[in-house]
């Protein structure tokens, strides 16, 4: 799937991808996409974004919008909802929400700029997650982004992520085809 990061300006201090950019990167694949929202308001974007092509909408825990509010206006487009949370943000945060989620997100680096080193402390948040989910009435996608690399990779695999967002690791690659082939593989 592709991964994509909208942010406000608010929320985190950058800008990226807007629902138009989105839309024009549909039109040209089918390829599953799962779109990360670092956005202070993220009920003001479910629209755009469903419009845009989302197949998945992940947006924050620590968000000022009612997390149940959020994931119904997502699944009322018949999308997949998701769950991210800060390094600092336990796992209790989101618990409440579990059973009506499709994925949750531990954050692996704070939020809204690229290229920063994976904080452990999300392994941690993914073998918690990877424990509740087999008690869910459906699966759990645990999915971790930030600082993602072959040697990181493995690891958050063993401890149940079945996801991984990998940014700088492929892009920053002067053969992004075989760190790609790493990352699927969990290998280093």
């Amino acid at each position: 799937m592709l991964h994509f990061d909208v942010m406000d300006g608010e929320f985190v201090p950058n800008f990226a991808i807007s629902p138009p950019f989105i839309a024009a990167v549909r039109q040209i694949t089918q390829i599953p996409f799962d779109v990360h929202i670092m956005v202070t308001h993220p009920l003001r974007y479910i629209d755009a974004l469903a419009a845009s092509g989302a197949d998945l909408i992940t947006f924050h825990i620590e968000s000022a919008d009612k997390p149940e509010t959020v994931i119904s206006a997502i699944k009322s487009h018949g999308l997949k909802s998701g769950l991210a949370l800060r390094p600092k943000t336990a796992i209790s945060a989101v618990m409440p929400y579990l059973s009506d989620l499709d994925l949750v997100l531990p954050m692996s680096v704070e939020p809204g700029f690229g290229g920063q080193t994976f904080q452990h402390s999300a392994i941690e948040k993914i073998a918690e997650l990877h424990q509740i989910s087999p008690k869910l009435k459906r699966p759990l996608e645990i999915s971790v982004d930030g600082g993602v690399t072959t040697e990181i990779a493995p690891l958050a695999i063993r401890q149940g992520a079945t996801i991984l967002v990998a940014g700088t690791a492929i892009f920053g690659s002067q053969q992004p085809e075989a760190i790609i082939e790493k990352l699927r593989n969990g290998t280093t």
